[in-house]
Parts: structure tokens; C-alpha cells; sequence
């Protein structure tokens, strides 16, 4: 397999340090309010890299955080009159009802900033000792300059960067590209004790801390949104590296932006939406179906449209499994599993090792489809649409679609209409059959005659 590896900007062979294990960080959400539908890019995302990895016979270790103590996260508590960790426990409730409605299976482990504190300052004391971190007014500073490779995973030379910060009159820092590793405690504010005075971490340093304790000092792949290239996962090799001596991350995966109707979403565009608010419109699977179905790097768009567009994808899938069940449920013994079946199988491999490029995946899927229908179509046996069931489930259960299938049974009276309609045509009784299939109609049923007998649906 190959990804995208920010650091090198080249398409770089996946070489794990444990073969056959691969750890992975992913930057989760700050739990002060719903995740919107930027958010859902790197949840469905990253989740699919996870699966397409344990399909391929990996054993993955994903740690995906909770950042639970921030300023957005005080600033809600205060507005709400509440604590900061009823905030927290409030909107992690919440983003696993979205979570688990796109089908986002929970990490390996989901470590919180508040449950790692010993950790974080063990890191920020390396830091001061070894001179790359000072204290300044009760906070703890990182020394930017200090590490010469700073700037190497968003390419951009120091003198660039130091272009873009500000430093205000007042301000305490050696330099203006130092960022804060602990922040001095502010009245009202939740606080630890630490070696430099009461106070509470960085945004930063968390992710470090909760990378090394859980998965190592140097992590196989980290992935998050473009937008954590800088300053966040700039400032996390510099932390890891300096206090480590060694690499921090083999690879960085990053997604790209969501549009809405073509423009950034913002909500001072009045054009931001929350999962939940799309989900009660559409549905959940739609909006997964939206995440994975470009290539992750690149822009994607959300609008009404393209939304609609993925429900009636995500119908064509549906009815392609309701009708091999059909098929299968009257198919006669014998057949042999097709080639099509193995190439689909491959297709999807080669679209999935080249930079987990689900566009083409799914291309693949659609192709399986249409040649499933053409089988079934043509009476295939109960070997070959055995075949068709079982590679359908594996590919879209790696992409993790089609799980919102139901089987649904008949009341009696259905049934027995549906059994004389039957008998009718048997004995060539068209007229009787057209007034049973008109009155099943009537009751929101629909009947379709097929080589393997009648199929029914809801209107």
C-alpha cells in the first residue's frame, strides 16, 4: 500500500515498525458542542483506513483523543453555568450518537487531555531540562528556533512562518514563534498542580502525550484534517522529537476541506451545518457516503444535491443485496463463482493501496453490482450468487456501508393475496391477477415478476 505522506510529499510505501501491526493516531474532536460535517471527513475517513488495514490482515492499534479541557470548552461551561467536565461528558455523549450513526467504529482506546496530566508534564519537564522549553509568568514555553527541522511537515521555512506570527506588546515570549506547553491558571479556570505553578496544558502537547503513552515514541501513521498541518501537528513533532531524540510519526494523512454549495463552510456565511442537523434530514449513511466517496485528499462539497445523489447510490447498493437474498431464497443448486467476483475483489485492492483512493473503490463496487444484476438477470445458481453475497458484504463492509439493512416480513393477508395471485397466473387467470396485484398496490405493495418468482416491496 502506498499513502500520501505529508512529511515527504511523495506517495511513500507503508513499511510498519512491528510487521504486520500498524499504530495510529488520529486527532479527535474538542467536546464542546456537536461535530459538524468537517468533522465527520476525518471520522469516516480514517475509520475506512482502519478497516481496509484489518481486511488486509493488519493488527491496528488506533488511538483517536478527546480534547476536554480548552478555552471553548471553558468558555461554553461559563455561558451554560455549568463545569467544564459536564460540558465534556455532555458532548462525548453526543458525538457517539454521531458517531455510531456513520458507522464509526470506537478506537482501540480514546484517551481524554484531563486523564493524561501526569504524562504531559513528565514531557514538559524533559523539555525544560533540556533546555527546549522556559517558564515565563506561570506559563512553559517551547523554544520554535531551537529545533532546527521546525517547518519540515508544512514545508514552509521559519523566516515564512515567523512572517505569519504576532506578538503583542505585552507578551512574555522569548520569541514570537514559541507556543505554549502549560498554561498559568486563570481565576475560575480548572487547574492541576505542576512544577511550574497551578495552571492546565497546551492544546499541543495533549496529543504527544496521549501518542507516546498509548501507542509509543514513534508512531507508524498520524492522521488529521489539512487544517492541523500548522501550527498543531507542526508543534507535535517539535515537542516529540526534542523530547525523544527520535522520529515522532513514519506518515501524516491529512483530508481535505468540506465546501458548502462551493463555498467555505463558515458560520459567519450562515452555511454550517452539524451532523445531527443533516442526519435528521437525510440519514447518517448518506453523509458517510459523501465522506469516502472522493479521494480523501481533495476538496469535497456538500450541497442538497450531491446529498441526494448519494442516497440514490446508496439505494442501488441496497437493492442489489435485497435482491440476491431473493435470488438465493429460489436459486437452484450448481454454478461456480465467477470471475467477475475475484476481479472486482482486485480492482478494489488496487484502488484502495494506492493512497486509500475510495472514489475508485467504490467504482469497483458499482461494477460488482451491475454484474451481480446481470447474474441474477441470467438464473445464476445458488453457488455463484453465494459468491456475489459474500464479496458484496466483505467490500462495502471495508468502506462501511450497507449497514442499515432490515428484513422485513409479510402479515398473513399479504401473503395469502400474494400466494393466489400466484395460483391465478398458474392457471392463466390474468384477470384475477391484475385485480390482486391492483389491491396489493392499494396496501403499499408492490409486486415484480422475475425468472425466480414474484418479488415484493414497499411503495
Amino acid at each position: 500500500m502506498k499513502i500520501f505522506n505529508t512529511l515527504t510529499r511523495n506517495k511513500d510505501e507503508l513499511v510498519t515498525i512491528n510487521e504486520g501491526e500498524v499504530n495510529i493516531y488520529a486527532c479527535g474532536p474538542t467536546v464542546y458542542n456537536y461535530i459538524h460535517i468537517g468533522n465527520a471527513r476525518p471520522l469516516c475517513v480514517f475509520d475506512v483506513l482502519r478497516r481496509y488495514l484489518e481486511w488486509r490482515g493488519y493488527k491496528v492499534n488506533f488511538v483517536q483523543n478527546f480534547t476536554d479541557i480548552d478555552d471553548k470548552l471553558i468558555k461554553k461551561a461559563n455561558e451554560e453555568g455549568i463545569t467544564v467536565p459536564e460540558v465534556a461528558e455532555r458532548f462525548i455523549k453526543e458525538f457517539w450518537v454521531d458517531a455510531k450513526g456513520l458507522n464509526v467504529r470506537e478506537a482501540t482506546v480514546h484517551p481524554r487531555a484531563t486523564e493524561n496530566i501526569d504524562e504531559i508534564q513528565r514531557i514538559i519537564g524533559e523539555l525544560v531540562e533540556k533546555g527546549y522549553a522556559y517558564t515565563a509568568g506561570g506559563d512553559v514555553y517551547f523554544r520554535s528556533k531551537k529545533f532546527s527541522e521546525y517547518g519540515k511537515l508544512s514545508h514552509q521555512p521559519l523566516e515564512d512562518l515567523e512572517a505569519g506570527a504576532r506578538i503583542a506588546t505585552d507578551d512574555i515570549k522569548e520569541d514570537p514563534m514559541d507556543f505554549c506547553l502549560w498554561k498559568g491558571a486563570k481565576p475560575g479556570e480548572p487547574f492541576w498542580s505542576s512544577p511550574w505553578g497551578d495552571g492546565r496544558p497546551g492544546w499541543h502537547i495533549e496529543c504527544s502525550a496521549m501518542a507516546e503513552k498509548y501507542l509509543g515514541k514513534t508512531i507508524d501513521i498520524h492522521c488529521g484534517g489539512l487544517d492541523l498541518i500548522f501550527p498543531h501537528h507542526e508543534n507535535e513533532i517539535a515537542q516529540s522529537e526534542c523530547a525523544n531524540g527520535c522520529s515522532f510519526a513514519h506518515y501524516w494523512m491529512h483530508n481535505g476541506f468540506i465546501n458548502v454549495d462551493n463555498h467555505k463552510m463558515s458560520k459567519s456565511l450562515g452555511n454550517f451545518f452539524t451532523v445531527r442537523d443533516v442526519a435528521e434530514k437525510y440519514g447518517y449513511e448518506p453523509i458517510r457516503y459523501l465522506m469516502i466517496s472522493s479521494q480523501y485528499r481533495g476538496p469535497i462539497n456538500y450541497s442538497v444535491d450531491i446529498i441526494e445523489q448519494g442516497k440514490n447510490a446508496l439505494e442501488r447498493l441496497y437493492t442489489c443485496r435485497n435482491n440476491i437474498d431473493f435470488a438465493l431464497e429460489n436459486a437452484t443448486d450448481g454454478g461456480e463463482v465467477p470471475e467477475f467476483v475475484e476481479k472486482a475483489k482486485a480492482d478494489f485492492i488496487t484502488a484502495m493501496d494506492d493512497d486509500l483512493n475510495t472514489a475508485d473503490a467504490l467504482a469497483a463496487i458499482f461494477t460488482l453490482v451491475r454484474d451481480i444484476n446481470t447474474a441474477i438477470a441470467g438464473g445464476a445458481g445458488k453457488v455463484t450468487l453465494t459468491a456475489c453475497a459474500d464479496m458484496f458484504d466483505e467490500l462495502t463492509g471495508v468502506l462501511g456501508l450497507v449497514y442499515n439493512r432490515k428484513t422485513e416480513a409479510l402479515d398473513s393477508e399479504i401473503e395469502d393475496l400474494i400466494a393466489k395471485r400466484t395460483e391465478a397466473r398458474k392457471n392463466r387467470d390474468f384477470a384475477t391477477a391484475d385485480q390482486i396485484r391492483d389491491k396489493l398496490k392499494d396496501m403499499g405493495i408492490i409486486l415484480e415478476d422475475t425468472p425466480q418468482g414474484v418479488k415484493w416491496t414497499r411503495a
